[in-house]
């Protein structure tokens, strides 16, 4: 009993930041059809943000620990928001109206420019981040979840249920709701769909730079290829919910996080990988559309 508990707890931290991530290819891919093959490294992005944010205001400092980490989040969220921001307004807007192929290209572009970029700033080799976190925590069931686990698991739901109101309640995501089924139409009527695309991005990559911050704090060092390997976790996550599906991307995500440590448990963490893109393999085959498929054609 334990050896679950365990699982299951570590394997909810890892599938929260899966869903942070998916939420933005999901997203995205909702709203223009695209699949942003550079946003896991905007995950990388606000890692190394986060990282240089803690090492000049002093996230070492006695005392700053997940407090220090809560305004690092909120401010990596706003810088990596805006560049997820220009990076719509100048890679992928121009070529909205161009054959998909062409601006999937362009996401591979981005993301070997903001991998290279990344090594050019914070260098190639691992950084080790500036903040300690205490491992403290609760017993339960004869596994040992530690405080850091409970709150990185707690924000991660604060995030994620924040957004969904956004998404059904604000007259923005609205808009969102309406560009993924007809743009043509919501340009008609009135609405400013380059504006909405914009901020579709802001949200997608402030939730992968939370998601990279805090794995940054939790794993303790950072890379500038990080981003690769947990990108396409994150869009196999979108895809097993069911791309196109906020609450697919968000239950896929979890549900990934949790094979996988079941996986890394019983065949060793050299197969995590393995687990993960077999999971990704059997669902294009045997149900492409995702646990939560039928529900796409609402898109968001």
């Amino acid at each position: 009993m334990d050896i679950l508990v365990q699982t299951l707890a570590d394997g909810l931290v890892i599938g929260a930041f899966y869903s942070l991530i998916a939420l933005g290819y999901t997203m995205v891919f909702g709203i223009i059809k695209l699949l942003n093959f550079a946003h896991g490294d905007l995950y990388m992005l606000g890692a190394f943000v986060g990282y240089t944010l803690l090492s000049v205001l002093g996230g070492d400092s006695p005392g700053a620990g997940l407090m220090g980490i809560l305004i690092v989040l909120l401010l990596t969220m706003v810088i990596v928001g805006v560049i997820g921001m220009g990076i719509e307004k100048v890679a992928y807007r121009p070529l909205l109206l161009a054959p998909r192929l062409s601006i999937l290209i362009t996401a591979i572009g981005v993301s070997l420019f903001l991998e290279n970029g990344s090594m050019i700033v914070w260098g190639a080799q691992y950084q080790v981040y500036p903040l300690q976190l205490s491992h403290d925590g609760i017993s339960l069931l004869g596994a040992k979840i530690t405080y850091v686990q409970i709150g990185l698991v707690i924000i991660s739901a604060l995030l994620m249920l924040g957004l969904h109101l956004f998404i059904n309640r604000s007259l923005y995501g609205k808009a969102m709701r309406a560009i993924a089924l007809d743009q043509t139409a919501c340009q008609l009527m009135g609405i400013h769909v380059h504006k909405v695309i914009g901020l579709t991005f802001f949200i997608g990559a402030s939730l992968a730079a939370g998601a990279g911050t805090m794995a940054g704090a939790y794993y303790g060092t950072v890379n500038f290829m990080m981003g690769f390997i947990i990108g396409l976790k994150a869009f196999t996550a979108a895809v097993l919910g069911g791309i196109g599906s906020i609450p697919g991307a968000m239950l896929g995500g979890l549900l990934l996080g949790m094979m996988e440590t079941a996986g890394t448990f019983m065949f060793g963490g050299s197969w995590k990988d393995v687990v993960a893109f077999s999971l990704l393999i059997l669902i294009l085959v045997l149900k492409p559309t995702g646990i939560m498929g039928e529900k796409v054609t609402e898109r968001m």
